[in-house]
C-alpha cells in the first residue's frame, strides 16, 4: 500500500512484497490488512458427540455446579454403554469448562489492598512436618510461627509445636523486639489462642487482650475459612516452605546435628529473603512506635494441689513432681514448650511440655524411694510405661520375669533405684553390657559394673615384695658372734 501511495505499480510492488499480484489487488481494493480481512474461526471442524445430551447435562450443572467433567462422562459412559470412548473426555471437559465462564456462577472476587508503612502486621502458623526435617535421623515435627509486615513483607518465625497462646506470645513478642517497633495493627485469623468463639461477647480472649494492651496494638481478625483476608502471610507461607525446600537440596541434607543448628539455619533463610526488603522497611522503621519497657511474661500460671500420687494435671495432662510436695499446692507456669513449677518462691521443677491432651509424664525419681518400699505396686500401676527411661531397661525387665517372675518387680525396682542415686547412663551402659553378654542380671550385678566404671583404677593388686633369706643368715651369724 505504501509503495502504490509513491507512485510504484500494483505489479512491482507485489513482487518486492513477495505477494501475488491478484493477491494484492484484492487487500488495495478492500482497503483492509490481511488480519482485518480474516474470519474468526466460529465453527465447528466436527460434530459435536455430545449434543444430543447437552441438556441433560446443563440441567445437572445448573443443579450442581461443582460437578466435574470427568465425573459427568463416566456418568454418560454408564447410562450410555458404547456411546463415548475414553478419548472424548477432553471434548467434553472443554464444553463444561466454556458452561461455567460463560453460563455457570460468578466467581469470588479477591480486590487487591493498599497497604502503608508501620501499619499492619500478620501472624499465623504453618505446619512443616512436608519437608522431611530431621534431628540426628529422628523426624522434627513442627510448626513456625510466622510474622510478616505487610507494608515491606519483612517477615522472622519462631519454632513451635501447637497453636497454644503460648506460641503465639512468645513469637509475636520476639518478632516485635527483633524488629525493634510496633506497628498500628495485629492481624490473625480465627486461632482458639487469640479470639473468642460466637457464644463469647468478647471479640478477643482476656490473655491476647492483655498482649495486645501492653503493646498498644489495635488487633484484627480474619473471618472464619476465609484465610484470603490474612493474604500476605500465608502467601509468604508458601514462598517460605519454597525457599527452605530449595535451601535444604543445596545443603544436600535434610538431617540437623541439633535443634540449635537448624534455628540458626532458619534465621540465616530469613536474613536471606528479608536482603531485598530493606528499602520499605526503613520507610516502615521510621513509623513504628517504641517498644514497651519490658516483655510480657508469655506464660499461664495455674494454682494446682499435688496428689497422691506425687502428680499434678495441667491442661488436661498429668506430670509428676517430688513425692515431698504431696499435699501442697504449687503454681505451674505453662509456656509454650516446658512448665516451671515453683514452691513459695522458688522454682522446683522444669518439666518438658506434653503436646495434645490426655496423656503423661512420669519422672522415676520423683517416687521410686516409695516404689521400693511398695514394689506390690509396680504390677498395675496406671503410669508403667514411663518408668522405663531407656529400651534396655525394658528388656532387662522382661529378662528378670523369665529368671524368676515372683521376684522380677522387686529386683527391678532396685535397678532403677540405683539409677536414680548413681547415673541413668550408668546403669544403662551396665544393663546394656550383661544382656549383650548373656548374663544373668542382678542388682547386684548392675551395681559392681557402675561402681566399676565410676573407679576404673580403684581397685589393684597387690605389691608383694621378694623377702632376702640372707638377712636372717647374718642375724645368726651376729648371735653366734656374741655367745
Amino acid at each position: 500500500m505504501q509503495m502504490v501511495e509513491t507512485g510504484k505499480t500494483i505489479k512491482i510492488a507485489s513482487l518486492k512484497t513477495g505477494m501475488d499480484e491478484k493477491t494484492a489487488r484484492k487487500y488495495l481494493k478492500a482497503g483492509k490488512l490481511p488480519s482485518e480481512v480474516k474470519l474468526e474461526h466460529a465453527w465447528r471442524t466436527r460434530p459435536d458427540p455430545f449434543e444430543d445430551v447437552w441438556d441433560e447435562i446443563r440441567e445437572k450443572l445448573e443443579l450442581f455446579p461443582g460437578l466435574e467433567g470427568k465425573t459427568l462422562f463416566e456418568f454418560l459412559q454408564r447410562k450410555y454403554e458404547g456411546r463415548f470412548a475414553d478419548g472424548q473426555l477432553r471434548t467434553l471437559q472443554r464444553r463444561v469448562k466454556g458452561w461455567h465462564a460463560l453460563e455457570g456462577p460468578g466467581k469470588e472476587v479477591f480486590f487487591p489492598q493498599v497497604h502503608y508503612p508501620g501499619d499492619i502486621c500478620a501472624s499465623d502458623f504453618t505446619r512443616m512436618g512436608h519437608l522431611g526435617i530431621t534431628i540426628q535421623r529422628q523426624p522434627f515435627d513442627h510448626m513456625i510461627y510466622h510474622f510478616v509486615l505487610t507494608y515491606s513483607n519483612w517477615e522472622t518465625g519462631n519454632i513451635c509445636f501447637s497453636e497454644s497462646y503460648e506460641s503465639l506470645s512468645s513469637g509475636l513478642q520476639d518478632a516485635l523486639w527483633k524488629l525493634a517497633g510496633v506497628p498500628k495493627r495485629h492481624r490473625t485469623d480465627s486461632l482458639s489462642s487469640a479470639v473468642n468463639n460466637l457464644n463469647k461477647k468478647e471479640e478477643f480472649t482476656q490473655r491476647y487482650e492483655g498482649l495486645l494492651k501492653h503493646y498498644r496494638l489495635k488487633g484484627q481478625k480474619t473471618q472464619t475459612g476465609k484465610g484470603n483476608e490474612n493474604g500476605d502471610v500465608e502467601q509468604r507461607h508458601h514462598r517460605l516452605k519454597r525457599a527452605l525446600d530449595q535451601a535444604l537440596m543445596l545443603r544436600g541434607s535434610r538431617d540437623f546435628e541439633s535443634r540449635r543448628e537448624y534455628e540458626q539455619f532458619l534465621k540465616e533463610m530469613f536474613d536471606e529473603l528479608n536482603k531485598g526488603r530493606q528499602d520499605r522497611l526503613s520507610e516502615e522503621l521510621t513509623v513504628l512506635r517504641s517498644l514497651p519497657a519490658k516483655k510480657l511474661a508469655d506464660c499461664k500460671k495455674l494454682q494446682i494441689s499435688v496428689g497422691p500420687s506425687s502428680t499434678i494435671r495441667v491442661l488436661h495432662n498429668v506430670y509428676s513432681v517430688h513425692s515431698r510436695l504431696i499435699g501442697e499446692k504449687v503454681q505451674a507456669r505453662v509456656y509454650a514448650e516446658y512448665l516451671d513449677i515453683w514452691y513459695g518462691q522458688k522454682r522446683v521443677e522444669r518439666l518438658p511440655r506434653l503436646r495434645g491432651e490426655e496423656k503423661h509424664r512420669i519422672d522415676y525419681r520423683h517416687i521410686i524411694d516409695w516404689l521400693v518400699r511398695k514394689p506390690g505396686a509396680f504390677a498395675n500401676y496406671r503410669y508403667r510405661d514411663d518408668l522405663f527411661p531407656t529400651t534396655r531397661f525394658r528388656i532387662a525387665y522382661d529378662i528378670l520375669k523369665d529368671q524368676d517372675s515372683a521376684r522380677a518387680d522387686k529386683e527391678y525396682l532396685k535397678i532403677l533405684h540405683l539409677a536414680a542415686r548413681e547415673s541413668e547412663s550408668g546403669v544403662d551402659n551396665a544393663l546394656g553390657a550383661l544382656i549383650d553378654s548373656g548374663a544373668r542380671i542382678s542388682d547386684k550385678d548392675v551395681d559392681y559394673l557402675v561402681c566399676k566404671a565410676q573407679h576404673p583404677n580403684q581397685v589393684k593388686d597387690p605389691i608383694i615384695v621378694e623377702i632376702n633369706l640372707q638377712i636372717y643368715d647374718s642375724l645368726f651369724e651376729g648371735m653366734a658372734v656374741a655367745l
